[in-house]
């Protein structure tokens, strides 16, 4: 699927790579309650094993680009693979399976640890609101649903 990125997202890349040196795939600001973008938390897609270099040594090299961006930023690693992917959106949720089903709509259900369905969730709905967001852009999923 080709992902077509706006300006602010291709510059918040760019400076993301400068000071981190892993390759960032997309970026999003997270939805507030509203379901309107808000600009204090932003959601970097990173490429597939290049989440060690983001973080950095104690997690210096995100914190430095969080106070140039001045947002709370949150990872996500990406991959080929659309159950993979998913699954990392939910992070740091353990997920046991996802499945994705392909009718009228295409649907990723996802098994997550009974005891980690609120980090699944997230604040208001945020996390699951992104992965929802993220499956469709890079996937075409048009919904992620929680088993």
């Amino acid at each position: 699927m080709d992902l077509t990125l706006d300006d602010d997202a291709r510059r918040h890349l760019a400076l993301f790579e400068d000071v981190t040196g892993a390759d960032g795939i997309d970026c999003l600001f997270e939805d507030d309650t509203d379901g309107e973008p808000t600009d204090d938390r932003l959601i970097v897609v990173v490429s597939s094993g290049q989440m060690g270099e983001a973080i950095g040594t104690e997690g210096r090299t995100i914190q430095q680009y969080e106070e140039r961006v001045d947002a709370s930023v949150r990872l996500v690693e990406d991959a080929d693979d659309p159950e993979e992917f998913v699954a990392n959106t939910l992070a740091p949720a353990a997920v046991y399976n996802v499945t994705i089903s392909e009718n009228e709509d295409i649907v990723a259900y996802v098994e997550v640890a009974e005891d980690d369905r609120g980090v699944a969730i997230g604040t208001n709905g945020r996390t699951i609101e992104a992965a929802r967001r993220l499956a469709d852009r890079h996937f075409d999923i048009s919904d992620v649903q929680l088993i």
